[in-house]
């Protein structure tokens, strides 16, 4: 296709209405349109300058132009003349474009001694293409750079691309597990798949340890990705972001996002897979290895190299990676794969591709699992975060599914919203490995290692994960073979997965039904040990929202007040200190001075103040007002005088200035403040600046509860969280002539889930079916 006239800008649009014109079709069109334009302004400004050449590098040369994607440009010079001139004829119609551009002007002797210096020159010279000029100028500076390239790769490069690519692991993380990866920066993106391409131009054989064709298949399918993410968000943008994953599924032809995601999740997983297996040989072309690149002493040499594990027969270690011995029976030995995952992850060491291969020809587990086989799974497991590699590893070579059939279900499935941080896969294997760390809390380590790698299994079918997941848990473990009794706690472990973290941080712990209700359904303290090890492996393994000081110590409180119950001990009878009593000195001050006294204790604010209909609404949306997230608040009255406790998760430290608070909640009180238009305002604010860490928005629910404690009904609401939702919600049910005992906070990504304890006037439990229905339609109203 041919796009002749314009500007270049104007050209490069025309392209990106072009819906035919996908992936590196698009690329390529870009290119060629950016040579033609490039070479019409070359032409006009090079009426006496010779022995020059316009030369394309990076992606450009590679032909890899994305919409949005910087021209990488090398003026190359073998004239003595100043060309000065003609770079600033190229350059400055470049920039009036509005297209981004890297460039340099240099003699060929000065781009090869930067490429000498610099590994990013060093690697976009390897792609360098002749845009305009002189071929033979272009031809012996590529040549010259190649050959420089080889030269210098064993002692120079490798090292420089082992740091460089391990900051940006680091930094980026994995294509195959986030929920937004980066397509270009993360392991297993577009950076990785060119980093083995270079390694290739240089060392032939350690690029026969990656499949190259199936690398080049996956990138195609990130750079089609990174194409419509491009063309979507009208910019130079990598990273593909919760908004944009609908319209890039729609653009490339897949039936949602989810699909899309997991075509990226596998193409990211096959290019990590090949840059980590080749990237581990590096060894062998380091100076100081017998017979350096290409070295074929290393075949002599190999048979000094291996041992024979006397504990594991059958099993060799060869040059630092698991093999399985030629003698070998595989095919009659169902079991080997999980005994080679094992030795791979005691020993900290890899798994031969070869022997991977191999396991490939290992006939299927009978059913039930013998014994052996469960306690193979048991000891990779047991291996903490070094079981991630080996049963990776396994499941790349598809001897995971094989063995775990139900794995099919979540393999490469996103998990979309921002509290989670990986694919369903990929959280299981992470919860597994932090559980190991805690096995020595339980008496059934086995079971709490399988039942973390199985506990989300559920969000591969339809309903509710936990339910649906219990049920298919029940026939995972029966086929792997254990008794019945352990098939019933596994079972238990995947439905009561979110027990222990909802509870706590959604009701009231010093309610003695919320006590008695959990224990219930726990039924005895091996389970609750397992919970408890449980919820922390899933929460940890789930994201840094997921997990911290406060939540882990509201389940602790839990654990411990469910064991005492478990235990058949009674409550503690002594009664808590009032909040008015414990805050005798505050009370005072209120009823001497009138006004509101506030202090702080961090996490806690404390507010006293004349009791008052409301009084709760309208402290929840002041302290909303000056940017502090309510974690839970408690209210006692006494004589006129109320006492709000609320406990804040107080953001980097801060926390709220004493004075201003206490005078905006003195003229929200005397009706000099209008709290609920500055809470709106404040909200619009927000949601502009915020980007949503979900693509669709949380849908307003409200349950209420009459059961889950002894004095109060407990009204749980589930919606958008926003600024001023706790005010709103509060205030919403002081209208309906109810009072807000307590209130427990908790958030999921975007949604807050909220659950208020209320009375009504008369101090009673709410039970009048006509007003819990009044108020839940009212809640609901608030919350849309």
């Amino acid at each position: 296709m041919e796009v002749r006239s314009g500007s270049l800008r104007e050209r490069r649009q025309a392209l990106i209405e072009r819906a035919d014109l996908r992936g590196d079709v698009f690329c390529r069109a870009y290119a060629a349109v950016a040579d033609q334009w490039l070479g019409g302004v070359c032409e006009k400004a090079s009426r006496h300058v010779r022995r020059v050449a316009l030369l394309a590098v990076g992606g450009y040369g590679r032909g890899e132009l994305c919409p949005h994607s910087d021209l990488d440009l090398v003026l190359v010079h073998d004239d003595r003349g100043d060309v000065s001139a003609l770079a600033d004829a190229i350059w400055y119609p470049v920039w009036d474009e509005g297209i981004h551009l890297d460039h340099s002007v240099r003699r060929p002797n000065e781009v090869l001694a930067a490429a000498a210096e610099d590994l990013r020159v060093a690697l976009g010279l390897l792609d360098a293409r002749l845009v305009w000029g002189d071929p033979g100028v272009a031809g012996r500076l590529a040549a010259a750079a190649k050959a420089q390239w080889r030269k210098r790769l064993p002692a120079t490069w490798l090292p420089a691309l082992s740091e460089q690519m391990a900051e940006r692991w680091a930094r980026h993380g994995d294509v195959a597990f986030l929920l937004e990866p980066d397509l270009k920066e993360a392991h297993g993106g577009l950076r990785d798949a060119r980093a083995l391409h270079a390694i290739a131009t240089g060392a032939p054989d350690l690029a026969r340890s990656a499949d190259l064709k199936a690398v080049e298949d996956a990138a195609a399918t990130l750079l089609f990705a990174r194409v419509e993410l491009h063309r979507g968000a009208g910019r130079a943008l990598d990273r593909l972001v919760l908004q944009e994953q609908d319209q890039v599924a729609g653009a490339l032809g897949h039936a949602d996002a989810d699909a899309l995601m997991a075509a990226i999740a596998t193409a990211g997983r096959t290019i990590a897979w090949a840059c980590t297996n080749a990237w581990r040989k590096r060894h062998r072309w380091e100076p100081g290895h017998a017979g350096g690149i290409g070295a074929r002493a290393r075949r002599r040499n190999a048979a000094a190299k291996t041992d024979v594990l006397l504990d594991e027969p059958g099993l060799l270690l060869v040059e630092g990676e698991v093999a399985v011995g030629p003698g070998v029976e595989i095919r009659s030995d169902p079991v080997l794969p999980l005994r080679v995952a094992a030795v791979a992850a005691e020993r900290s060491v890899p798994i031969a591709l070869d022997a991977l291969r191999r396991l490939s020809d290992s006939p299927p587990l009978p059913e039930p699992w013998p014994e052996e086989a469960r306690g193979a799974l048991v000891r990779v497991l047991a291996q903490g975060h070094r079981a991630v590699d080996a049963l990776e590893a396994l499941d790349h070579e598809g001897l995971l599914v094989r063995l775990l059939p139900d794995w099919e279900l979540v393999r490469n499935r996103p998990q979309r919203n921002a509290y989670h941080r990986f694919t369903v896969d990929r959280h299981l294997l992470e919860t597994a490995a932090n559980a190991a760390a805690l096995t020595d809390r339980v008496s059934r380590p086995d079971l709490l290692l399988v039942g973390c790698l199985l506990h989300d299994i559920g969000k591969g079918l339809s309903g509710d994960h936990a339910d649906a997941g219990a049920a298919l848990v029940g026939r995972v473990a029966r086929r792997m073979g254990f008794a019945e009794r352990d098939v019933a706690t596994l079972v238990s472990l995947c439905r009561l997965h979110l027990l222990l973290p909802d509870t706590a941080t959604r009701r009231n712990l010093e309610d003695p039904a919320t006590i008695d209700a959990t224990a219930t359904l726990i039924g005895d303290r091996e389970m609750l040990d397992l919970l408890w090890a449980l919820t922390e492996a899933d929460a940890i393994a789930t994201g840094p929202a997921a997990w911290g000081s406060w939540k882990a110590g509201l389940v602790a409180e839990l654990v411990s007040r469910v064991d005492n119950a478990l235990a058949g001990e009674p409550a503690d009878a002594t009664p808590p200190v009032c909040p008015n009593e414990r805050y005798g000195d505050l009370v005072a001050e209120v009823g001497v001075h009138g006004r509101p006294v506030v202090q702080v204790e961090p996490p806690k604010v404390v507010v006293v103040a004349h009791d008052r209909r409301g009084l709760l609404a309208s402290v929840a949306g002041t302290l909303a007002l000056h940017g502090l997230d309510v974690r839970s608040a408690d209210v006692s009255t006494d004589a006129g005088v109320a006492v709000e406790v609320f406990v804040l998760d107080v953001p980097r430290g801060r926390l709220p200035d004493v004075e201003r608070l206490r005078g905006d909640l003195d003229a929200v009180l005397a009706g000099n403040l209008d709290l609920s238009g500055r809470l709106e305002a404040k909200a619009r604010a927000y949601a502009g600046a915020r980007r949503p860490s979900t693509p669709h928005p949380v849908v307003p629910s409200v349950s209420i509860d009459v059961g889950a404690s002894t004095a109060s009904t407990v009204v749980e609401v589930r919606a958008s969280d926003e600024v001023g939702l706790l005010y709103r919600v509060s205030r919403a049910l002081f209208d309906c002539g109810l009072d807000v005992v307590s209130a427990r906070v908790s958030t999921v990504g975007d949604a807050a889930i909220d659950a208020f304890y209320v009375r009504d006037g008369a101090g009673c439990k709410v039970t009048d079916p006509v007003l819990l229905e009044h108020l839940e339609r009212a809640a609901l109203e608030v919350l849309s």
